[in-house]
Order: structure tokens, then C-alpha cells, then sequence
């Protein structure tokens, strides 16, 4: 008995300290579980706020994981369009280089190398299941060598504007891509998961940026954002079931 005791003691501690970690501070725990007050509204935004935070980093961060893991099941990149690619690959670089221009510390911009290195990969397996496979080993090393020069020796001015217009070029790659499956009439191995979370991280971003009180331009280009991602998770849901030739052929 004691031992069933101590195991849910231990599993209420850890639930707690997942609360407190990622959702609200101590005093909002105490409101919220120990006093009831469940309407604490000072506390509320500050749960709603860093659930949108948790939101974004799955919608971003994580986003590109389960198309990654596809084309590497799949052995295809069949419907995937490489500027889309590239162009999602300048945009994750933009926030990376300013934080290492600005010397910021590891913690502050290892999700960012995470998401340029997944960028990366991506641009990578699509040349690789092109036939370029050499032009796709050669971009990592090359690529990685602009990075980390531009985060050395690049002034801050420059690292700025690449910061403040990374949503651009994003806007950009999901509009090629959106355009290549209307052009195909179907999405090939577009993952629905990596489109799904791309799409609830965009939606997260107006959030923030409502909340920021960021200029109307920032705002719209987020809501275009969003738009796009709803326009490819639409197409997935529209075109589901098709394949193309290449895909066909590797079925049969």
C-alpha cells in the first residue's frame, strides 16, 4: 500500500513540475489547484500565452519531422517542389543568423539550428531522389559554411532585415508549393502531419502577433501565412488518395 501511495505522490509531484515548468507559475498552480479559482484571469492569459508558445514551437520546430520521416519511408520525393524548399530553408535561416550575430547563448537559438538543420535535410533528399545526390551532399556543408560565416562576421543591420523578412520568403514556399499540387492535381508525398502542424503554428503566430500589438504589415503577412497553410492542409484533404506516375510505379 505504501508503495501505491509513494508512486502517485510521485506522479502528482512530476505533473506539477510539467505545469510549473511549461504552463504557469507557482502562484497561478496555487489559484488554479489549490484555492479553485479557476477564473483568475491574470493567470489564464498567462496559461493561454504559453500554450500558444508550446503550440508554435510544435508547429515549427517539429513541423518537418513527419515529412522528413516520409520521404525516407517512401524513398521519394515525388509532388515536392524544390523551390518551396529552398525558399523554407532561407526563411528558417534569417532568426538563426541574427541570434548568433548577436552572440546570443545556445539556449536561445538551438531550436532555431534544429529547424534549419531539418530545412537542410529536406532540401538534401530532394535533390538525392532526383538523381543529384552529389548537388545534395555538397549543399549541407556549403550551406552551413554561409551560416556560420554570416553569423561571424555579419553586422547586425544586415542580420536584422534577414530576421524581420524571414516570414517572407516563407509566404513565398508555401505559395510555390500550393501552386506545384494545383499544377499536378494532386500533393504526392506532401506529409498531412508536417502541413497539419505548420498549419497550427501559423494560426498560433496571428495570436502572438495580435497580442504584441505588431504592425498591420507583420500581422497581414501572418494571416497570409495562416491562409496558405489552410490552402496546402485543403489540397491534402481534396487530392487525398492520389499519386503520381513515379509514386505508382514504386507501389507496383
Amino acid at each position: 500500500m505504501a508503495t501505491s501511495e509513494d508512486s502517485a505522490v510521485d506522479a502528482t509531484s512530476s505533473v506539477k513540475d510539467f505545469i510549473l515548468l511549461y504552463l504557469m507559475p507557482e502562484k497561478c498552480y496555487e489559484h488554479f489547484f489549490t484555492n479553485f479559482n479557476v477564473l483568475h484571469v491574470p493567470c489564464l492569459k498567462i496559461v493561454l500565452s504559453k500554450t500558444v508558445g508550446l503550440w508554435i514551437l510544435l508547429g515549427t520546430v517539429l513541423a518537418q519531422l513527419p515529412q522528413l520521416l516520409r520521404m525516407r519511408r517512401r524513398g521519394s520525393a515525388e509532388g515536392l517542389s524544390l523551390g518551396s524548399a529552398v525558399l523554407h530553408l532561407f526563411s528558417t535561416s534569417g532568426p538563426l543568423v541574427y541570434c548568433l550575430v548577436r552572440d546570443f547563448p545556445l539556449s536561445a537559438w538551438s531550436e532555431k539550428l534544429f529547424t534549419v538543420i531539418q530545412a537542410a535535410w529536406m532540401c538534401s533528399l530532394i535533390l538525392h531522389y532526383r538523381g543529384r545526390t552529389t548537388q545534395g551532399l555538397l549543399l549541407l556543408p556549403v550551406y552551413g559554411a554561409v551560416v556560420v560565416l554570416l553569423g561571424r562576421y555579419g553586422r547586425t543591420p544586415l542580420a536584422s532585415a534577414l530576421l524581420s523578412s524571414s516570414i517572407l520568403p516563407l509566404i513565398a514556399s508555401k505559395a510555390v508549393q500550393a501552386g506545384t499540387n494545383f499544377s499536378r492535381g494532386q500533393t504526392g508525398e506532401l506529409s498531412g502531419v508536417s502541413v497539419m502542424l505548420a498549419w497550427a503554428g501559423s494560426l498560433a503566430l496571428i495570436f502572438v502577433s495580435l497580442q504584441e500589438e505588431a504592425t498591420l504589415l507583420a500581422n497581414l503577412a501572418h494571416v497570409l501565412s495562416a491562409c496558405l497553410s489552410t490552402v496546402l492542409l485543403t489540397q491534402i484533404l481534396w487530392y487525398g488518395g492520389r499519386i503520381g506516375t513515379e509514386s505508382r510505379a514504386k507501389s507496383e
